[in-house]
């Protein structure tokens, strides 16, 4: 019963965000956008491995880790522009 309430709660994170960008609310660079994908594959990535479920390890896994890389590149400092002029 439990693990049912975690892994929709996974989905419910994954939803939200979802249906907070396309309601224009959340940005896809916004970090509870972010946060909210990464958490909420986690979970389903959890148990899809738990289930043996190979297509939504997959997926759920994918999501995962270009949430966790989008997540850390927003942290990351921008590298300097270059002038672009004329020498």
């Amino acid at each position: 019963m439990i693990a049912q309430l975690v892994s929709l709660l996974g989905a419910g994170m994954i939803l939200a965000a979802f249906a907070a960008q396309q309601a224009g609310k959340l940005g896809g660079e916004d970090r509870v956008y972010l946060v909210l994908n990464l958490f909420g594959a986690v979970i389903l990535t959890w148990f899809a491995i738990q289930a043996k479920n190979a297509g939504l390890i997959v997926l759920e896994g994918s999501w995962s880790m270009i949430s966790l890389v989008s997540l850390v590149r927003r942290r990351a400092p921008s590298p300097p522009r270059s002038g672009g002029g004329a020498s």
